[in-house]
């Protein structure tokens, strides 16, 4: 696919997706969806690890209203199944780590979208907001599931009606974001955390993503069948043997992904 609203490129196994609308604060439209989505599938098969990240002052401020056309023929479900939904599943079916680095504004499905990624950091002066009933909506692009597992009922719940903006500081507080930073140290710090993800056990991380998202719908016989079954998987993995050499030999492991 030729990318007219993103950028990928991969280096060193880092696929690094880019959002580039930074005049509509990376709003999304209908192209910027499939691209994304595309970009997505793509670098899962190609990386070891996924950045998703903005241009510009926004990660992404949502949904572009100007895109909508006439609202009464807006049809937000089939948007949200056909458009939203594969972006989604796409994040969230990666075997590979997908780490959101929010640079900034991160409103409406923007914040959801990289709510949805496995590791979320975010700058200091970046800032996220569930901003749908301020124009009379729900959370969507995946919020009503993202955020009451992330923060729970009541703070989830607060955000959804509210629509109040919420600092990187006060995410990272509630345990709604992996780590907030200090401006002059982000672009540092993302990337330092998705090269030791990129050289790390790929297979592990893999099974890792499948065990914590299941375990949120399992009983406990069920996930610990789970577990058994997948660290056994691991556990003939090449990564596995080299780590446990590295560690004998009191060395760092060199992973292959395999």
């Amino acid at each position: 696919m030729d990318y007219q609203t993103i950028t990928s490129d991969l280096d060193a196994g880092v696929g690094l997706i880019t959002l580039r609308r930074p005049d509509l604060m990376n709003s999304f439209n209908t192209q910027m969806r499939a691209e994304l989505a595309h970009a997505v599938k793509e670098a899962g098969e190609a990386a070891r690890v996924i950045v998703l990240t903005g241009e510009g002052r926004a990660f992404s401020a949502g949904q572009d209203l100007g895109d909508t056309g006439n609202l009464n023929d807006l049809n937000l479900e089939r948007l949200l199944r056909d458009e939203y939904g594969p972006i989604l599943r796409a994040i969230a079916e990666a075997r590979v780590p997908v780490l959101a680095a929010v640079n900034g504004v991160a409103a409406g499905a923007g914040a959801n979208i990289a709510l949805a990624c496995d590791v979320v950091i975010a700058a200091e002066s970046a800032s996220f907001m569930q901003a749908f009933s301020k124009i009379g909506l729900i959370p969507d692009a995946g919020g009503t599931y993202t955020l009451p597992r992330k923060v729970g009922m009541a703070k989830a719940m607060g955000l959804a009606l509210f629509a109040e903006k919420l600092s990187a500081r006060e995410a990272d507080a509630m345990g709604l974001i992996w780590e907030a930073v200090d401006d002059s140290r982000f672009e540092a710090q993302w990337k330092a955390r998705a090269k030791a993800l990129a050289e790390g056990p790929t297979e592990a991380y893999a099974r890792i993503k499948q065990a914590l998202r299941e375990s949120l719908a399992n009983d406990m016989e069920t996930q610990l069948n789970l577990e058994a079954r997948l660290q056994g998987e691991a556990g003939r993995t090449r990564d596995f043997k080299e780590g446990v050499l590295a560690f004998l030999d009191k060395r760092p492991a060199t992973f292959e992904g395999r």
